[in-house]
Formats: C-alpha cells, sequence, structure tokens
C-alpha cells in the first residue's frame, strides 16, 4: 500500500505530458543596424515584451516598453546616437525578464571596447551587463567617444600595457581613478612565438589579476581593463575574470575570438614618425605594423591548426595550478569567500 501511495504522490507531483516549460528569453543579443538603429533577438516558446532602461540594473518600473508580446523573436528600435539602452525580455506569460545590450562600444575612434555582460555564470545566473568592460588602447577617441564612455561611470580602469606603450599612446580617458603596473615590453617576449608568449601570461599578469580583483571585491562600481589589442593580454585577464564568475571555457573562447571581429587597428597607436624614436625598440616593432599592410585587418588568434592561442595559456595554467580554481586562489589569492562575494555581485 504504501509503494502505491508513493507512485500516487509521485504522479501528481510530475509534469503533466504535454505541459511546456517557458523558460526566460534566451540566446538573446543586441546588434547595431545603422548609427541610430539597433535590433534585438531571442527565441522563447512564449511572447515577450520588450523594454528599454538607460541603466544596467534598471528593472521593469524604471523601464519603458517598446513593444508587447512580440512573437517572432525580432525587434528593432530607433536610438539616439550616443545613447546605450538595456532592453529588458519579459516573457508575457510567466514575468520571467532576460536582460541584454549591445556588447560592443560604437566608438569613433577606439578598438575592441566591449562589455562582458550577459554570459552563463555560476548556479545558472549570467555575467551583469554594464559593470566589466575590455578593450584595446584608447590613445585617438574623438570627443564623442570620450563623453559616450563618461556615461558608463567607470570606477577604476586598469591599463595592461608596458611602460614603453603606456608612453607611446598614453590613453584619452580622464576623470577615471587610472591603475597601472610597470613592466618591459621586452618580458613578453613576443619574438618567441605566440605560444611561449601566452605561456607566460599567468605570471606576468598576475599583479594586474590581484589589482583588478581588489577593485572588484571594493565596490559595486563599473571597472575596464585595457592593452593595445584588447586581444592578448585582455584575453587573458577576461578569462580569469569570468572563470572567477564561473563561465563556461567554452564561452570564454568565444568571447575571446570576437576580437577578430571587433578590433580596428588603426585606432590602437598613433602614428609613429621613427625619426622620433630612433633606438627604441617597441616604437621600431609598433611602426613596422603600422607600414605592413596586412596588419591592418585583425588576425584569427589561433595556429594554423585552429588550436587558440589562449588555450596555451589556459594549459599552463592547469600545468601549474592544476586547475583556473587553482590558479586564483594560490597565485592570485582569493578565498572562497572572495569567489562567493564575487559572484553574488556581478551574477544576476
Amino acid at each position: 500500500m504504501a509503494r502505491v501511495c508513493a507512485v500516487l504522490v509521485a504522479s501528481l507531483l510530475a509534469p503533466c505530458a504535454g505541459a511546456v516549460h517557458a523558460a526566460p528569453p534566451a540566446a538573446a543579443v543586441v546588434e547595431r543596424q545603422a548609427p541610430d538603429r539597433l535590433t534585438i533577438r531571442w527565441t522563447s516558446s512564449d511572447p515577450v515584451d520588450v523594454l528599454a532602461a538607460d541603466r544596467p540594473g534598471a528593472g521593469i518600473a524604471q523601464a519603458h516598453r517598446l513593444v508587447r508580446q512580440d512573437r517572432d523573436g525580432r525587434f528593432e528600435t530607433a536610438v539616439p546616437g550616443d545613447a546605450r539602452p538595456y532592453f529588458l525580455l519579459r516573457n508575457s506569460r510567466t514575468g520571467e525578464v532576460t536582460r541584454v545590450a549591445e556588447r560592443m562600444l560604437p566608438l569613433e575612434a577606439g578598438s575592441n571596447f566591449r562589455d562582458i555582460g550577459g554570459y552563463p555564470a555560476a548556479g545558472g545566473r549570467l555575467v551583469r551587463w554594464g559593470m566589466i568592460y575590455r578593450s584595446g588602447g584608447t590613445p585617438l577617441l574623438t570627443a564623442g567617444d570620450v563623453a559616450r564612455i563618461r556615461s558608463l561611470h567607470l570606477a577604476t580602469m586598469v591599463d595592461l600595457r608596458s611602460d614603453e606603450e603606456r608612453v607611446l599612446a598614453p590613453t584619452r580617458i580622464d576623470g577615471v581613478a587610472y591603475v597601472a603596473v610597470g613592466y618591459s615590453f621586452a618580458g613578453l617576449d613576443a619574438g618567441a612565438g605566440m605560444e611561449a608568449t601566452y605561456r607566460r601570461l599567468p605570471t606576468m599578469m598576475a599583479p594586474q589579476l590581484r589589482q583588478i580583483f581588489a577593485r572588484l571585491l571594493q565596490g559595486d562600481q563599473p571597472l575596464a581593463y585595457n592593452c593595445s589589442a584588447g586581444q592578448d593580454r585582455t584575453g587573458f585577464v577576461t578569462a580569469m575574470v569570468l572563470g572567477a564568475l564561473g563561465t563556461p571555457r567554452e564561452t570564454i573562447l568565444a568571447d575571446y575570438h570576437l576580437s577578430t571581429r571587433y578590433r580596428r587597428p588603426a585606432f590602437e597607436m598613433p602614428h609613429l614618425d621613427l625619426t622620433r624614436y630612433a633606438g627604441n625598440p617597441v616604437a621600431e616593432m609598433f611602426g613596422r605594423f603600422q607600414d605592413d599592410p596586412a596588419a591592418r585587418e585583425p588576425r584569427p588568434l589561433k595556429t594554423a591548426d585552429g588550436r587558440a592561442y589562449l588555450e596555451f595559456a589556459l594549459a599552463e595554467i592547469d600545468r601549474q595550478w592544476g586547475s583556473t580554481d587553482g590558479y586564483l586562489r594560490r597565485e592570485i589569492g582569493l578565498t572562497p569567500a572572495d569567489i562567493a562575494r564575487l559572484r553574488a555581485r556581478y551574477t544576476e
């Protein structure tokens, strides 16, 4: 009799065979179609209300509705040229909400400046939008670009570049706490090849990572970090930040490869008159790149057989520290309580 009762209870608690679980709108993405037009796309089995807000953490009450019960998973909207809207996609039947924004910041003379929000994180959560940004160099920003970045309300900017690069191409972002750790570009040993360079990054970038995590733990305010191209050193640092938040490795690698799409090398370094930098090997190296037509377009970040360069850094971490968690704990100094606090603060 007890067995029969248990079966009856289980059958009553189980969902009906024909029931469909409605998840929040998924696979959400925002893409710019023109300077003043954005397209939002998503997937959902239910109709979706599209709302917009001007702050990343705004709730439904602070957002305004653009369309009600959209069923085709696509909506296009006009936006002012200097606006950065955050969209809330609400399942019209259940009320579940997914937040999404444009990943790339559309700068006139910037390169690879993007938000790492929206990625999956630990516990089924998502990385918060509008809190952590990654970028290439910013020495040629226009006044409009500077104003657009100012609207992000950055609290800290961590420059991952070497002493030589920071002198050759000082940032135009001002009014933000600026952090840099001194080292020589020669330490990257770029001439040894990409595998050797990437295997050095876990040790070379450890001081900068300690600075980044210390500031993320200090306060709930937006932070940005950058190198010259925003792909190698910045790609490694992003892998560690997302790793701390519990983002899967395949997603981290996918974000890493976006640099090939979003880089604009012409804006990463001012034109260098090499007659002014005689005997400066770093200036000469960047000058050669500027004079090389092949270097004017981003190159895929992978070997001839398709292996991502970032995987060499991750393999070195696994070899020396056992895992990303081991690296963050033993080399960077993050405790389990620190990781829990980061996930509570920067995921939703």
